[in-house]
């Protein structure tokens, strides 16, 4: 019975934490209108602007932090390069790119 309740358990955790990945990958609109995804690539995701003047550009990379995620963002149309970190809040994802983490911009986007 023990053995059973341990499993039970550590196949909650590993879905939890399943689940709490799946609600970044997907596709998002972004605050101008257009679509963006968010991928898995390589130990972390990836996001892509999918419609509009830089269509398939990939501008942001991140890994999970806690309950949040940390990486990279590209402007798409400067390419400068900024860190990041998103937070998902339901269907909607924060999104904040700072320069030496003093001048930071952020957008919310929503699930497509």
């Amino acid at each position: 019975m023990r053995r059973a309740s341990i499993l039970i358990v550590a196949l909650l955790l590993v879905a939890g934490a399943t689940s709490a990945a799946d609600a970044l990958v997907g596709n998002w609109k972004t605050e101008n209108g257009e679509a963006s995804s968010i991928t898995p690539c390589g130990s972390g995701y990836c996001i892509t602007i999918k419609t509009g003047k830089y269509a398939g550009r990939k501008i942001g990379t991140f890994s999970e932090k806690d309950d949040s995620y940390r990486g990279q963002l590209t402007d798409p149309e400067t390419n400068k390069i900024y860190s990041g970190t998103l937070k998902i809040t339901g269907r909607s994802l924060r999104m904040q790119g700072c320069v030496m983490n003093v001048l930071c911009k952020s957008q919310t986007w929503t699930r497509l």
